[in-house]
């Protein structure tokens, strides 16, 4: 700094021409320009020509002596500097990035700010605008700016005549570094300056004042011609320090006597001719901080006037220097953000009724916060969600990257023993344990769900947004369409479906020159291959890039997939259950030539792509593994894939918003992704990858995901380590397992419990004894998770036949059986309340090192698949029940 700055004030001293407005180089090193038209670099010329046209001037008797050149500036510069070495000490690629809106041709002080920026270390990106660019132009310069996460500064270098409070206003608050707009000036007059920005060339003036020795305590100030926000701001300063403030216009009739008593005068606007320099008394300090005369359009109102303290020649390159310590206060600002910090979650209030009315009624009685005001909570900047109506919206994927130097939270799995055909309450008691923790316990947490099929939601079991009072809100939201993630599967689904029906049609009509020359067609003269047809050049081993120079065998290779009809494997989705699509026979019309074969429709959420959603973590990573997906074998007996038929792109495309996790909140207005939903019989039946990785960011050091896997323990809770975590790379740090006293009845012994029939006696009356005998099942899943080396935490999800004794005895055998603990949960009639025994138990389970291992190495699994399973369920015979009716013997004998 030492030797940079004298440099650029020798160069302010040469003859300057103002050439025609550029634009810089996104994210090039510079300073800033003059932000409210006040004090900005362009003003360092007309200060130079005052010092130059003062050099001889003479000092009124008392006028306090200047301070020393170039001192205070460089002391503001290098104090930015310090500051921000320290701050890329904890984050080396952070570097704050001042925007610049100018409007005109005045490039005077270019090389200025560039230096003084450059000595700080900050990076800018200069937004040049016409001179006659109208007041929407500009705002839409500055809406653009406000949503760019990249830039934590924004500075305006426009006229003065232009500054209107629509232009002010536009400015995002955090990112106003000159403190134009109102909040900030609010704030300042309010008194919390410590959390504003205040006006640089404001601040410029206070601190030569307070620099050259000045007393401002009792003195009496001449703000002249300021309008807006320095208006304000030179009031509101002065008047702290003790001064007495007095503003004024130049057409003001008492502005000589106004004059006359001023022990210090700061101009805002260019003096009128008429006004005479005689008016202002020898002695006087004069601030000039108009727009004219700093960039030197004006005459020095000082020249040869004998008495007059020239002390205001700093006041620009000062302003200059002291915005660039905002810029630097403003990322410091931007980073305190991004760490984790607990949220400031306005929680929705619960009024639990009793009897538990309907779930629809509980969720209908509940008004849910905007999404927007829920993603703020939370940490989610403007652009980094897609909004879907009031309750819900996308996350954008660019969050992983801001956020990647962020700690993890706590990964928590909620899975079940397994369960009867009417359920045991996983997702509830999710929701109910998200609700407990931050609504109740403050702390930071997600859930993270699957998105329900139409399929079981208009079937027996009905939708999955939870129950009672631990639901997600809106459940019809939640339940129907919700973002159309699952319609997005089924189009690419049925894409793929079509492509290979119609590539076996194609092949069996046309020759292969034919064939060959509708997959590469010449267009406008010109015949080249796609990427997606090079790969499979490449993959054939044929090493040609030009399309006719393929050999005739070549060509038929290329060009031929040779389905074997009998080998698909890939069948057409739909997300409803209709019966009489299950085996159907197409290709029936006469157009299509004979090629009819027998197919099926599955339901949406068994489509391979839904898998696919749910493992990914990127969009390139997804257009990779739909690319793989097999879809049928040639007459050869190769494999072919999505890749082969040259569909990846066109799937991709489908997906490229379903990729996104959708954000919704729980009845008390906690956070909740939901995302993907495949099934645990077909898939690993767990939520997207995507949706944790994301979730675990937000809720920081800490704080707690809590993810739910679908079926029981043995299928779910297994997928979800052997599969999720394995692709993920993520370390579950408890499992909460969700058991009720029906379920151990029915695993005990008691009849069998069907959907729609009123449950027998057994399930309503207590019966000790059956739940004894089916606690073999609780047992058995507490052991799998334990051989994972997760501790395990049972939630005993209860109801209200269930009776005191069976529950003291639930949990008195589970915490037998290894669990960490056991605890009874009453979400369901009271909300989070009745789960934060949940909470506190999962949070000290989490505390404790996890030791989780995965029990296979992917390189040496046998091809049968057996040995997972088979020692996960070596000992399962020895739990001495019936074996017809213990499921976990069933799952033993069937491996």
């Amino acid at each position: 700094m030492s030797a940079r700055l004298p440099f650029v004030l020798r160069r302010l001293a040469r003859p300057q021409h103002p050439g025609s407005p550029r634009r810089l180089p996104s994210l090039c090193r510079a300073s800033s320009g003059r932000g409210s038209g006040c004090g900005g670099g362009e003003g360092l010329l007309g200060q130079q020509r005052l010092r130059d046209t003062q050099a001889g001037s003479s000092r009124g008797p008392g006028s306090p002596a200047p301070p020393a050149r170039d001192s205070i500036v460089r002391e503001v510069i290098q104090n930015s500097k310090e500051v921000l070495s320290l701050l890329q000490e904890k984050t080396p690629t952070f570097k704050p990035v001042l925007a610049i809106i100018q409007a005109g041709d005045d490039n005077l002080m270019q090389e200025v700010n560039q230096n003084l920026a450059e000595e700080a270390g900050l990076n800018i990106t200069h937004i040049c605008l016409p001179a006659e660019s109208g007041e929407d132009e500009i705002i839409d310069e500055i809406l653009k700016i406000n949503e760019d996460s990249r830039v934590h500064g924004l500075a305006l270098q426009i006229a003065e005549t232009s500054f209107s409070n629509k232009i002010l206003n536009a400015l995002k608050p955090e990112k106003d570094v000159d403190g134009l707009t109102d909040v900030n000036l609010g704030k300042l007059v309010r008194g919390d300056a410590h959390e504003c920005f205040i006006s640089p060339v404001a601040r410029a003036v206070i601190e030569l004042l307070e620099k050259s020795g000045v007393s401002l305590d009792g003195k009496k100030i001449l703000v002249i011609g300021a309008h807006g926000s320095l208006e304000a701001t030179l009031q509101c300063l002065f008047q702290r320090k003790g001064s007495m403030t007095m503003s004024s216009q130049w057409k003001t009739p008492q502005l000589q006597g106004k004059l006359q008593e001023a022990d210090i005068v700061v101009l805002g606007s260019p003096k009128p001719e008429e006004i005479p320099l005689s008016w202002i008394q020898p002695g006087t300090t004069v601030f000039n901080c108009s727009h004219d005369f700093l960039s030197g359009k004006a005459a020095c109102i000082s020249s040869g006037v004998h008495g007059i303290s020239p002390i205001a020649e700093d006041v620009s390159l000062l302003a200059a220097a002291l915005r660039i310590q905002n810029m630097v206060s403003s990322g410091r600002r931007w980073l305190r953000e991004q760490q984790h910090r607990r949220w400031r979650l306005h929680c929705l209030k619960l009024q639990p009724l009793s009897p538990v009315p309907s779930d629809i009624e509980i969720s209908r009685a509940q008004t849910p916060k905007a999404v927007e005001i829920l993603a703020k909570e939370i940490g989610l900047l403007a652009d980094e969600i897609e909004i879907y109506g009031k309750s819900k919206a996308k996350v954008r994927l660019s969050l992983l990257e801001r956020l990647k130097d962020q700690a993890d939270g706590k990964y928590v799995l909620v899975a079940g023993i397994t369960p009867t055909p009417l359920g045991e309450g996983k997702s509830t008691v999710t929701i109910g344990l998200v609700q407990a923790l931050t609504a109740h316990l403050n702390v930071n947490s997600f859930a993270c769900l699957r998105q329900p099929s139409q399929g079981p939601t208009f079937g027996v079991k009905g939708g999955a947004a939870g129950g009672g009072y631990a639901q997600v809100i809106p459940m019809e939201e939640f339940n129907l369409h919700l973002t159309g993630d699952i319609h997005a599967i089924t189009a690419a689904n049925n894409l793929l479906a079509a492509a290979i029906d119609a590539r076996i049609l194609h092949e069996n009509t046309q020759t292969d020159k034919a064939l060959y020359n509708r997959l590469v067609p010449s267009v406008n003269g010109v015949r080249e291959f796609s990427k997606i047809q090079l790969a499979r050049l490449k993959r054939l081993g044929i090493n040609k890039t030009d399309p006719s120079a393929l050999t005739e065998e070549e060509m038929r290779k290329f060009a031929r997939l040779d389905i074997d009809p009998s080998t698909i494997t890939w069948q057409r989705v739909v997300d409803t259950n209709d019966r009489f699509l299950r085996k159907i026979t197409i290709g029936q019309a006469n157009t299509e030539k004979g090629c009819s074969r027998q197919a099926q429709f599955d339901i949406a959420v068994a489509s391979e792509i839904m898998a696919v959603l749910a493992l990914t973590d990127s969009l390139s990573d997804m257009k990779e593994r739909l690319g793989r997906m097999v879809v049928a074998s040639d007459r050869n007996g190769q494999p072919v894939t999505a890749d082969d038929l040259g569909v990846t792109g066109a799937l991709t495309v489908l997906m490229k918003d379903a990729i996104k996790p959708n954000l919704m909140q729980t009845l008390e207005g906690t956070p909740v992704f939901v995302h993907a939903g495949p099934f645990a019989n077909i898939a690993h039946g767990n939520s997207s990858v995507l949706a944790d990785k994301i979730a675990l960011k937000l809720v920081g050091e800490g704080g707690f995901v809590v993810t739910e896997a679908g079926f029981g323990a043995d299928i779910g809770m297994e997928k979800f380590f052997n599969i999720k975590c394995r692709a993920s790379g993520l370390v579950p740090s408890v499992v909460v397992l969700v058991a009720t006293v029906r379920a151990l009845k029915m695993h005990g012994g008691g009849p069998s419990v069907t959907a729609g029939v009123p449950l027998r006696k057994e399930y309503t009356e207590e019966n000790l004894q059956l739940v004894a005998d089916g606690c073999c099942n609780l047992e058995k899943q507490i052991q799998i998770a334990q051989l994972f080396g997760v501790p395990v935490v049972v939630a005993l999800n209860v109801f209200k036949t269930d009776t005191r004794a069976e529950i003291d005895l639930v949990c008195e055998l589970a915490k037998r059986a290894g669990a960490f603990n056991a605890v009874p949960c009453y979400h369901w009639s009271i909300g989070g309340k009745g789960s934060v025994d949940l909470a506190w138990a999962v949070r000290e389970a989490a505390s404790k090192e996890s030791r989780f291992q995965f029990l296979y190495d992917v390189q040496s699994f046998p091809a049968s698949g057996s040995f997972p399973v088979s020692r996960l369920f070596a000992s399962a015979s020895n739990c001495g029940k019936d074996k017809n009716h213990c499921p976990v013997c069933l799952w033993s004998q069937r491996y």
